[in-house]
């Protein structure tokens, strides 16, 4: 399953290469090494930061409505920041999946070097905390976070923000 996303994101890429199955990549794990040159934005960045659950233990969802799991799911969570014009990933994450959105934010902008320019960072409503809104303004960034369901007017704060 794994070499068949892999086959497709070379595919995607436009490249000829097959895939190497999960025993080669074991073995040349311990020895790559990989550099790849930073990339600076033309203009200032717009970063767009989300997150997404893989789940590598457990049964399928069918079996598992119909039989009932035999032991617990596990996930990780891929937290991501991807350059809004060019479609570059820019910073990256893998967590447990007891970890929060907006836990990780400040790590994955500590990917981006200090003297690259952040415009604006959009998130989702997992963001929208005192946190992490700080950590945007600590790198003089623009905040784009719609609020959450829930939230509510900060009190120690002289402006209309909600967490």
């Amino acid at each position: 399953m794994v070499t068949g996303f892999v086959q497709s994101l070379i595919k995607l890429c436009g490249l000829s290469w097959t895939a190497p199955d999960y025993s080669t990549l074991c073995r040349r794990q311990k020895t790559i090494d990989i550099a790849i040159r930073y990339q600076k934005s033309r203009h200032g960045l717009h970063l767009l930061v989300d997150s997404t659950g893989f789940k590598f233990l457990g049964e399928g969802e069918w079996k598992c409505k119909k039989h009932q799991a035999e032991y617990h799911r596990q996930w990780r969570k891929l937290h991501i920041g991807i350059d809004a014009e060019t479609l570059q990933i820019r910073a990256v994450q893998l967590t447990t999946n007891n970890v929060s959105d907006s836990q990780v934010l400040g790590d994955l902008l500590k990917q981006i070097p200090e003297e690259e320019r952040i415009d604006s960072i959009y998130t989702d409503g997992a963001y929208d905390t005192k946190y992490c809104r700080q950590v945007i303004a600590d790198r003089q960034s623009h905040a784009i976070i719609p609020p959450r369901k829930n939230a509510k007017l900060w009190k120690d704060s002289k402006s209309s923000s909600v967490e």
